[in-house]
């Protein structure tokens, strides 16, 4: 299949990363390459480009969509979660901005054998990296009904998570769910008619807290934001792209901790805490795509972009 990506906020994301050129950016999501494109015109001549992804047919995509930039694009195939391995390795002097688009890319849901969509029966996987040994398919077949539960509440916001849960246990007591076909059926028999047909599709909150389980998703984001930042030189930039509230509010609050020069509880006469101030917000508010893209791109309808930029 070929792979489609289009990059949202690209004209906002180029204006607050402000890229200049001489200097080194990093993609930590490279997908096909589409914001690293923007990033490498600007960045010309004398630039450098590290774009990471764990998917593999996401990095050969961005090597033919950026060949007219061989020699300046460093590939790494892995997981952002090695950031901190990546940058010493790559760029131990430090770099000019970080980049990351969270959540499942647009060829990922198209790519039918991946089984991230609801909206086609295939087997259960939905590993962004398909090297990680666990799957959907064992998420649902072997974690207990509490557990699933707690990701379909927690991950999901599924109000109608512990019946989803039971349906699940009780369906695989006589044998294993094996398809997203499956699974969708399970959801659409827990949840009652009349809300089945309210809102959005009936599956669309489980799918979503099982992926984020599968590839520890939002443990992945929390960590990762203050290794960006100490790899920043000073008035570096690191902006995150988030499609869904559990993942903004992980970067409002990371970003607002990071911007704060006290964490003292207010009932102290004064501070004792030696925090000091890393980053300024560039962002007040999370930046949404305008009524163009969203006629161009409905996927960019949940996007919200929040950006940051280092002080000390």
């Amino acid at each position: 299949m070929e792979f489609k990506h289009i990059p949202v906020l690209f004209h906002e994301i180029m204006d607050i990363m402000a890229p200049q050129p001489g200097e080194v950016f990093v993609d930590c999501t490279l997908g096909g390459g589409g914001h690293s494109k923007g990033f490498l015109e600007r960045i010309s001549p004398g630039g450098r480009l590290i774009g990471i992804d764990q998917d593999t047919s996401a990095l050969a995509a961005a090597k033919q969509n950026l060949s007219a930039y061989d020699g300046q694009v460093t590939y790494v195939h892995s997981n952002y979660s090695s950031l901190d391995e990546i940058l010493t390795a790559y760029a131990p002097e430090g770099v000019d901005g970080i980049l990351f688009d969270i959540g499942v890319s647009s060829h990922q849901l198209d790519e039918k054998e991946r089984g991230f969509s609801y909206m086609q029966d295939a087997p259960l996987d939905m590993r962004m990296d398909q090297s990680c040994s666990m799957t959907a398919r064992d998420v649902v077949n072997t974690y207990s009904e509490d557990d699933l539960h707690r990701i379909l509440k927690e991950y999901g916001e599924e109000r109608w998570a512990k019946r989803i849960a039971r349906f699940i246990v009780e369906f695989r007591s006589k044998k294993p769910i094996d398809t997203t076909g499956e699974l969708v059926d399970i959801i659409r028999r827990a949840i009652p008619k009349g809300a089945r047909e309210e809102g959005s599709h009936p599956a669309k909150r489980t799918f979503q807290a099982i992926r984020i389980e599968v590839n520890d998703e939002l443990g992945v984001l929390e960590r990762t934001i203050e290794v960006a930042v100490k790899h920043l030189k000073p008035g570096g930039r690191v902006g995150i792209i988030s499609f869904h509230s559990l993942e903004d509010r992980i970067v409002k609050e990371k970003f607002r901790y990071l911007a704060s020069d006290c964490i003292c509880p207010p009932e102290l006469p004064f501070c004792q805490c030696d925090k000091v101030s890393e980053v300024k917000i560039l962002t007040r508010k999370p930046v949404t795509a305008s009524p163009e893209e969203l006629e161009m791109n409905s996927r960019a309808k949940s996007a919200k972009f929040r950006a940051a930029e280092k002080i000390v």
